[in-house]
């Protein structure tokens, strides 16, 4: 016997630390599942506190206070089924959980057993792990409930709950974004539903939390292992679809528990199943980016952004996303020439703004400069030019930047890439002044190929800036590639050691010459403590710097 089951996996953008408003949201997709007719309907992991809510853990209070929410959240669950992601407190200490509500009343608990503690997870700072593989029943379906990591193992909890009956398991999450992850995070679960016979509602997180993007893309993977249902990406979303059940007998598996609810369920119509296709790699990096500044800005009280605009592709790309979070109306672009300015520089910074609707202001530094020397001058007698009057430039136009958003509330946005932020190729106090990086993570030949994919609907990028060859304009006629390989040689270099940890003779191995390597891998030891001190900016691949790789300041290892 089967029956048919309507679920609703609601796809939410919670913010860490707004209980009021996380409770607020909680409260209307509950709604609108009762309206939909939906017997049971999952919220994301910590959807009440938001995620990951760091250090907010140590406090008493906050840990109170969601307890409180959770109950308030809680009365509104007349009429279905709920499993909503919360903070529990035990005897032992906190623990990641996942409530299971019916009729006003929390039936049941479960804790996540499998604590990630690799990359950007740290949980094990804060929980304890749960030890129960918990099944509920609601009518005759026996369902299981669990969290993120643990469906990423195949001895993990997944398996105890279908030993003990359960015809479907509800995997809560807030599962990272990384560039392609989703293909990944899909061939667990469908690996997962076919070796247990089981329905698997993957449901996870939307939304942006200082570095970390949450692309949602929650799904439904059929006992056969085919996806049968997904979710936007990069979007909030209420997904419903009908399930045909199978009515199973519990086993009495170890440690398992049930809970009854006596929710009756529903006669309805059938529904359509949604099946939004995912998305190619460019055009998932790029919706990444624009939610994770758009909910940066908006989420710390920001309104307008301030980008300093070089001429260049990295400035240009990091305006585009601006005006695409933002709108045109939030964006401010700002040119500010030196001596070593080219017109065309001037002429495609103009064009951009133009291009985009943004205003902009056109600031020169050249007097201010002047000033700077002349100051600096008898101190610095007897001594060629060099990096230090480059940087100049470059901290004048932070100052410059950073006088604007004291004065009117602009949030600077840097435009340094990975492969800049990477070999140090970026100036401290200067470039890197600002309070968001937000192309931090991604590497310069991304950088042309996010150009591209911009440009597919409408010029927006002048094709100056994407052709002319890369530079600074802080000395004469100076390229990158005087300092820097070209890179389309160095990219793949700065992946093999900073994103896949190998070795020198590993990298050498691969057809890189090994002066070039030696030098690369030097200039990313040696740039640690200026990483340390740029703004925080959006993980899009495997292994970001900050959260995910890292190393000592004073290292002398050189492998």
């Amino acid at each position: 016997m089967n029956t048919n089951l309507r679920i609703g996996l609601a796809q939410i953008n919670s913010t860490v630390g707004d209980l009021f408003g996380n409770c607020e949201k909680i409260k209307e997709y509950l709604s609108r599942a009762v309206k939909l007719g939906v017997d049971i309907v999952s919220f994301p992991e910590l959807a009440v506190t938001g995620y990951p809510p760091e250090d907010l853990l140590h406090k008493q209070k906050f840990v109170r206070d969601n307890l409180a929410a959770l109950k308030e959240i809680a009365v509104g669950t007349k009429g279905l089924t709920a499993i909503v992601g919360f903070v529990d407190k035990g005897k032992n200490g906190l623990y990641n959980a996942a409530a299971i509500i019916s009729e006003g009343k929390i039936k049941g608990v479960y804790h996540k057993m499998l604590l990630p503690n690799y990359g950007v997870f740290d949980e094990r700072r804060y929980f304890q792990a749960g030890d129960k593989p918990l099944v509920f029943r609601i009518g005759k379906v026996v369902f299981g409930v669990n969290i993120c990591e643990d469906v990423w193992h195949m001895c993990g909890p997944t398996v105890s709950q279908a030993k003990a009956g359960a015809g479907i398991i509800f995997n809560i999450n807030a599962s990272p974004f990384s560039a392609g992850k989703v293909k990944e995070r899909e061939e667990i679960v469908k690996k997962q539903a076919r070796l247990n016979k089981v329905f698997l509602a993957y449901n996870n997180l939307v939304g942006a939390q200082d570095e970390l993007v949450f692309d949602g893309q929650s799904m439904v993977v059929g006992s056969q292992g085919k996806v049968i249902a997904r979710a936007e990406a990069f979007k909030e979303d209420l997904l419903v679809l009908d399930l045909n059940v199978p009515e199973t007998k519990l086993n009495n598996a170890k440690k398992a528990v049930v809970v009854q609810s006596a929710l009756p369920l529903k006669d309805k119509k059938s529904i359509e199943n949604k099946i939004v296709k995912t998305l190619d790699y460019v055009p998932e990096v790029y919706k990444a980016l624009v939610l994770g500044l758009s909910d940066y800005v908006c989420k710390n009280g920001f309104k307008k952004v301030v980008i300093g605009l070089s001429g260049g592709i990295d400035s240009g790309i990091v305006a585009a996303l601006a005006k695409e979070a933002l709108g045109k109306d939030n964006v401010v672009g700002v040119f500010m020439p030196s001596r070593y300015s080219s017109g065309d520089s001037r002429q495609d910074a103009v064009q951009l703004a133009d291009n985009l609707g943004i205003k902009f202001l056109d600031i020169p530094i050249e007097d201010v400069y002047k000033t700077y020397l002349l100051i600096l001058e008898p101190h610095f007698a007897g001594r060629n030019p060099n990096i230090a009057e480059e940087n100049l430039q470059a901290r004048i136009r932070g100052n410059i930047l950073m006088a604007l958003s004291n004065k009117f509330g602009w949030l600077v946005l840097t435009t340094g890439n990975k492969s800049e932020m990477s070999t140090g190729y970026a100036t401290l106090y200067g470039d890197m002044a600002g309070g968001f990086a937000v192309i931090k993570d991604v590497p310069k030949t991304l950088v042309y190929k996010l150009a591209a994919y911009i440009n597919t609907n409408s010029n927006v990028i002048p094709q100056r800036m994407i052709t002319k060859e890369p530079t600074a304009e802080l000395k004469p006629n100076q390229k990158d590639s005087d300092t820097l390989p070209k890179y389309e040689e160095l990219d793949p270099i700065l992946k093999a050691y900073v994103e896949e940890d190998k070795e020198l003779e590993k990298i050498v191995n691969l057809g890189f010459d090994r002066e070039v390597v030696s030098k690369v891998l030097l200039m990313v030891d040696n740039s640690e403590y200026k990483r340390r001190q740029s703004p925080p900016g959006i993980k899009i691949t495997p292994k970001a710097f900050g959260r995910d790789r890292r190393m000592p300041i004073t290292n002398r290892y050189r492998g």
